[in-house]
């Protein structure tokens, strides 16, 4: 195996439906301009209340990826 070097950013996805729809949100648009995106890491997770009921869940998460050769 050999030794690779990683990059990490820090992103925040959102979702009215759940803390994991937050999450794959943040990845999926991650991965649109991201190249080797190899892991995450959920370091925050919020979300916004309205009426006493959850309106939507706000998760930061940073993302580690390989830099290129």
């Amino acid at each position: 195996m050999s030794d690779n070097v990683y990059r990490v950013t820090e992103i925040v996805g959102s979702s009215r439906t759940s803390s994991d729809d937050a999450i794959k949100t943040a990845l999926s648009r991650a991965a649109e301009t991201l190249k080797n995106i190899d892991w995450f890491q959920v370091v925050e997770t919020r979300g916004h209340v309205e009426n006493g009921e959850i309106a939507h869940f706000q998760v930061t998460v940073k993302v580690g990826f390989k830099l290129a050769d």
